[in-house]
């Protein structure tokens, strides 16, 4: 019997990469090494990234009872700040990393490693990427264009965390919910407590699913000495979790409240169903939580773009109670 014929994959596909990305397979060939490098063929960290100020910019409206036209180009100016420098910030990461790379399985296929740039072609697209999330910052309100100059140093510090600390994944936390801080003061010219509120619970939010994510890399990373909040709680590794979902939760109820108080009893009813649907999410991935199944440990953590989706269609319901 003949064997079924298989599609080969696509010449330097990364390991973890969604299959059948745009990137393997639509993008020209001398482009693709460096959008494998921001992580295109992987949007979720993008997602992740670009949630928080979603969230935020919603919050902020409700706060002050105002929504225009320039909170369009603030969300749309998040996005595209997102993709590049979540891609920025990927990066300098796998720049930093490139040694411990090569000794992991599922990353020894990044671009580095695998011989796709070299360390210094890397660096010249790092510094593409951040010049041209710099240029629209720029067109933010001056307090946020600060905040914006100040998420450098939480990013630049992240890919060092795991060879000081077992909870690498705050400095995550700090740098990928820094949005959160940004978009509201974009909206309102000053940094409020809402924002902040949101803040930490989205930093709560990262420690749940980012060890659900290292969870993949325990032996390896036990290997070489890479500390993560997954070694560290090991098999507790679920009641940390439940208690990283009461506190996002929790966090995140506090910041609508803050927002909403001035409004309608109904516009805080339905804002605050944002939270409980986010954390109603959280619940179902850990009911279906096996620190041992790899594949399955990628999904939950992929489902994460859902997670933080959720409470989006609440706040903008809100805002018209």
């Amino acid at each position: 019997m003949a064997d079924t014929p298989t599609t080969p994959e696509p010449k330097g596909q990364v390991s973890d990469a969604v299959r059948g990305n745009w990137v393997d397979h639509l993008a020209p060939a001398a482009s693709r090494p460096y959008l494998r490098l921001s992580r295109a063929d992987r949007p979720i960290g993008t997602w992740l990234l670009l949630l928080p100020c979603w969230m935020s910019l919603l919050l902020a409206m409700l706060f002050d009872g105002r929504a225009g036209w320039h909170d369009l180009w603030i969300a749309a100016g998040c996005a595209g700040g997102a993709w590049l420098m979540r891609g920025a910030g990927c990066t300098w990461n796998d720049i930093t990393d490139r040694k411990f790379d090569a000794q992991v399985e599922r990353t020894r296929s990044r671009p580095i490693p695998s011989g796709q740039v070299s360390p210094r072609q890397a660096a010249i697209w790092l510094a593409a990427q951040a010049l041209i999330a710099f240029a629209i910052l720029l067109s933010f309100h001056p307090n946020a264009i600060l905040l914006g100059v100040l998420s450098l140093a939480p990013v630049a510090v992240y890919p060092f965390a795991k060879r000081f600390t077992w909870w690498p994944q705050v400095f995550l936390g700090i740098a990928f919910n820094w949005g959160a801080l940004l978009a509201w003061t974009a909206h309102t010219g000053a940094l409020g407590w809402p924002a902040v509120t949101l803040y930490l619970a989205g930093i709560s939010w990262t420690l749940f699913y980012d060890t659900i994510y290292a969870h993949q890399d325990t032996e390896d990373d036990a290997l070489i000495g890479v500390k993560s909040t997954a070694r560290l709680f090991a098999e507790k590794t679920p009641q940390w979790l439940q208690g990283f979902l009461v506190l996002t939760v929790l966090l995140m109820a506090i910041a609508v409240f803050m927002a909403t108080r001035e409004r309608s009893p109904l516009s805080l009813v339905v804002a605050l169903a944002g939270p409980w649907a986010m954390g109603w999410h959280m619940q179902w991935q850990l009911r279906r939580l096996d620190t041992g199944d790899g594949q399955g440990l990628l999904k939950l953590f992929r489902a994460n773009r859902d997670t933080g989706l959720l409470p989006l269609p609440f706040f903008a319901a809100a805002l018209f109670l």
